[in-house]
């Protein structure tokens, strides 16, 4: 299976993301640091379609989450079972991810849900899905969001579909 959308290059630096967080902030009229907002709240779900990331593997699903931290942005990713992400290097900072649930495998070993794995900035690195897809979150400080442009198209969660 050739991934065509798949575009590790299309990286926003850090400044673009945090501005493409507060372009959909500003879009949605949503002040984050109003009150505590949560991932069930018709904000953050109308907040993380607008922020959609295509240039994923096909197979994935990716967003930004609203947030920035200081020099660090958040994304959570979905993959299916047994899709391989070629390699890729993430040049512009380190980067964190955790395993939510199902599991990723990296040089033969089998990453499952609450284990983690720290990608310094510039190492390529190829991971492969489990068998049962998996569920991650990543912390990056570099952005790792692929254009400017807000989406408006198919929602990556959309309540109505369960």
């Amino acid at each position: 299976m050739k991934n065509e959308k798949f575009r590790p290059e299309a990286h926003l630096s850090f400044t673009e993301g945090a501005a493409k967080i507060t372009n959909a902030l500003k879009e949605l009229k949503v002040e984050i640091k109003s009150k505590i907002l949560t991932s069930r709240d018709q904000e953050a779900i109308s907040l993380v379609n607008l922020l959609r990331v295509n240039e994923v593997p096909d197979g994935f699903k990716k967003w930004q989450l609203p947030l920035v931290f200081n020099q660090s942005q958040l994304f959570i990713s979905i993959g299916h079972p047994d899709i391989v992400v070629p390699e890729h290097s993430h040049d512009e900072g380190d980067g964190i991810r955790f395993i939510i649930s199902g599991s990723i495998y990296f040089k033969g070993q089998e990453l499952t849900a609450g284990d983690w794995m720290y990608i310094p900035a510039g190492k390529k690195y190829s991971i492969k899905t489990g068998p049962l897809g998996v569920a991650m979150c990543y912390c990056y400080e570099c952005c790792c969001a692929g254009s400017l442009k807000l989406n408006y198209e198919d929602w990556v969660i959309n309540p109505e579909n369960g």
